[in-house]
């Protein structure tokens, strides 16, 4: 990364809205043309701090947009498409957009060459992502269980990949068996770097034709994956998006610990405890971002009537 270059951008707005999550799509200047995947995660079946459909609705609408998952690499109601698919349903998506569970009835991978691996020479990604000209990864930035943060890289890295590329990246290359053996997976720093060069080999098939918005509320230390998350205890803190993930995440991770809510330590405990940020600082070597970023606050856009 050019250290003379200008920082990117990230657009913030502390009240979540469906209005306002439209508005910094807009700031973002880049337009999300053609057959647009919205990629989020649907969330395990029981959880509730999933992305709102209220909030997010109008943003889909407005791109036309096709919400799209791939199947998880763990024992659960989204392991195979029909479940998935039902579950989508009862969280609300089916019911505002077409859902496309991209690795599908036959567990399809799309295979995209990791141009700079340690771990990974490969990425699977779901086959159907080839029928789509842009992606929108809308990230719900929370806690997470293993990778101690889930956002914009996380979306994309394990998100996008199909359930063999989920078990591909859980162990840093060695096994594509699912489910995942999780008494034999590699060091923590060898997941987190091969969630990065995931990364790598989706955004370079995107080029310019991908963008970033992620909301940080329900801020469990646990991901949407896990069926029973613990107790919420910081309060909600907005909307981010830029065009560079990896100053977004860095963005949400700063904004954590900038926060005067105190409970906010439990977070930050289990981002310290996996050693999370080394996510960011592997995406940046790789070229895939920086963690200097310009913070730009956007105004609520009024409420009618108020």
């Amino acid at each position: 990364m050019d250290k003379s270059a200008k920082k990117p951008t990230v657009y913030f707005c502390p009240r979540i809205t469906a209005d306002n999550l439209v508005n910094v799509y807009n700031h973002l200047g880049r337009q999300a043309k053609g057959r647009v995947a919205i990629k989020l995660s649907t969330g395990e079946a029981g959880n509730p701090n999933h992305l709102s459909v209220d909030v997010i609705k109008k943003l889909v609408h407005q791109l036309d947009g096709t919400i799209v998952e791939c199947n998880t690499a763990y024992e659960g109601r989204r392991n195979n498409t029909a479940d998935h698919l039902q579950t989508a349903r009862e969280h609300g998506f089916a019911a505002i957009a077409e859902v496309d569970i991209m690795d599908g009835y036959n567990q399809n991978d799309m295979v995209l060459p990791v141009r700079q691996g340690r771990h990974l020479k490969e990425n699977y990604v779901g086959h159907n992502w080839e029928n789509y000209d842009f992606t929108v990864i809308l990230s719900h930035f929370k806690g997470h269980p293993m990778a101690g943060f889930g956002g914009a890289l996380k979306n994309v890295a394990i998100g996008m990949a199909s359930a063999n590329g989920k078990a591909w990246i859980h162990t840093a290359g060695r096994s594509r068996e699912v489910p995942v053996d999780w008494t034999n997976v590699p060091p923590q720093d060898d997941f987190l770097e091969s969630m990065a060069e995931a990364c790598e080999a989706v955004f370079d098939r995107a080029g310019d034709n991908i963008l970033f918005i992620s909301v940080a509320n329900n801020l469990s230390v646990d991901c949407d994956c896990v069926a029973e998350p613990e107790t919420v205890h910081m309060e909600d803190i907005g909307i981010l998006a830029s065009l560079d993930p990896v100053a977004l995440d860095r963005a949400c991770v700063d904004m954590v610990y900038n926060s005067p809510d105190p409970g906010k330590s439990h977070l930050i405990e289990r981002m310290e405890s996996r050693n999370a940020t080394h996510l960011l600082d592997y995406a940046e070597s790789l070229g895939l971002g920086t963690q200097s970023y310009e913070l730009v606050t956007l105004e609520p856009v009024p409420v009618p009537g108020m």
